[in-house]
């Protein structure tokens, strides 16, 4: 037996002797209530305080998300549909996604920071976009709540939040599990996510008996200070599903503790082998949940597959969470885009060179000018009656009067002849603002 085998059965026979106390500790508070149920028959197989009235704290959020995927299933609602956050939303206290008032999420991305965020602001939106406003959506809940047979079951908000109205019981609750896998297969999976990405950040699920518990999928926990920590946990072996809630505990170590020896017991009850002592829970699920309104975080999805990679630790499985027929809206708008930029920029091309090909005409024009400059000048003087005296004193004059480099130009016979105007009318052009 290796030195990493005998520590684990050290801790396992250590957790052993101390869950009794743990167990007596949770049993004892005034605000401790437990279920055990068979998800399949109903039957119940341990139950403590089941029917006294507790406060859900958050796992309110499992009727919000019931509400949700009936909305989904009827069609009123799909996974892209966005949902806005109002500023009423936003301002909900922790634990909170953190989206800003006018701003907006897929329907998914708020199923899975419900789920694992237990996000405030998420569910009060998802309560508003679904009933126009939260506390309409309470009533609707309560009213759903009732026709499933949660008779003792009261909410005046979306999120659990603190209202001393807001009431349920222990069997209620393990009801609304049971409802939730049996009513919505095809949804149930979300609350087995154990984290996703949103933005640039890997949110983590709250429930940490996803990870600790061999068999356990889900699938809420809540804590406010007049609940305690509460839990509703669905687990299965060989075959056989149990739903239970516990409610009242001290710590979420505790209250994981106390589900795990509700569970063990059904189970046996059931005749469901034991987990033997040393044996691992099963490595977690991390799933990327993309959404498309937002992105996947990649630098920290790069840096969770880097930690995968490594020996003994659990492998990263990323998920896109788009449906198919969005996927491919969102290929077809990349590669549209991608198009329209490829097009631009040969556009881009073409007006530099044909800038350049114009430069370079115009530069071709100016030096024929230049080169043609001599023979119009001359032809000009010729016509010209002051050219015609300038060159008569010019041919008795000894002296030859030579122009300004700058304006000289040439003639075939060597000499040179100024293209400027007389000195008198350049003194009247200045006068009159010329150049």
């Amino acid at each position: 037996m290796t030195i990493t085998a005998v520590s684990r059965a050290a801790m396992a026979l250590f957790l052993s002797l101390c869950g009794g106390t743990a167990s007596a500790q949770i049993t004892a508070r005034d605000r401790y209530a437990s279920i055990i149920v068979d998800a399949r028959s109903g039957n119940v197989l341990s139950s403590a305080n089941a029917d006294e009235m507790r406060h859900p704290a958050s796992l309110t959020k499992m009727m919000t998300l019931y509400m949700l995927f009936e909305a989904m299933r009827d069609g009123r609602v799909t996974l892209a549909t966005p949902i806005r956050v109002s500023a009423e939303a936003a301002s909900r206290p922790p634990s909170k996604l953190g989206v800003p008032a006018g701003a907006s999420v897929s329907t998914e991305s708020a199923i899975l920071a419900l789920v694992t965020r237990s996000a405030n602001d998420i569910a009060a939106a998802v309560g508003e976009a679904l009933a126009g406003d939260e506390d309409a959506f309470a009533r609707a809940m309560t009213q759903r709540a009732r026709s499933l047979g949660m008779t003792r079951t009261t909410f005046r908000n979306a999120s659990g939040l603190p209202d001393p109205e807001q009431l349920t019981t222990a069997r209620d609750m393990s009801l609304l599990g049971r409802r939730l896998i049996a009513d919505f297969p095809d949804r149930y999976h979300y609350f087995s996510v154990t984290t996703f990405a949103h933005g640039s950040r890997m949110i983590r699920n709250h429930n940490g008996m996803l990870r600790d518990y061999p068999g356990a999928d889900g699938i809420k926990t809540g804590f406010i200070n007049a609940s305690g920590f509460n839990i509703v946990t669905s687990a299965q072996r060989d075959g056989v599903r149990l739903v239970g809630a516990v409610f009242g505990g001290s710590s979420w170590p505790q209250r994981n503790d106390h589900m795990a020896e509700l569970l063990d017991e059904g189970f046996q009850r059931l005749g469901v082998r034991a987990v033997p002592a040393m044996a691992m829970a099963a490595p977690a699920r991390v799933v990327a949940g993309r959404d498309p309104t937002i992105g996947p975080g990649p630098r920290r999805l790069h840096a969770a597959r880097q930690v995968a990679a490594r020996p003994g630790t659990a492998r990263i499985q990323t998920v896109s969470t788009a449906p198919t027929s969005e996927r491919r809206a969102t290929s077809e708008r990349r590669a549209t885009s991608e198009r329209r930029a490829t097009s631009e920029r040969r556009a881009t091309a073409a007006r530099m060179a044909a800038s350049t090909s114009r430069a370079a005409s115009t530069s071709r024009v100016t030096s024929t000018n230049r080169t043609d400059a001599a023979p119009r000048i001359r032809a000009h003087a010729r016509t010209t009656p002051a050219t015609r005296t300038r060159a008569s004193n010019a041919a008795a004059a000894p002296a030859r009067i030579t122009a300004p480099a700058s304006v000289r130009t040439t003639r075939p016979t060597g000499q040179t002849r100024s293209t400027e105007a007389p000195a008198g009318a350049r003194s009247q052009q200045v006068a009159r603002g010329g150049g």
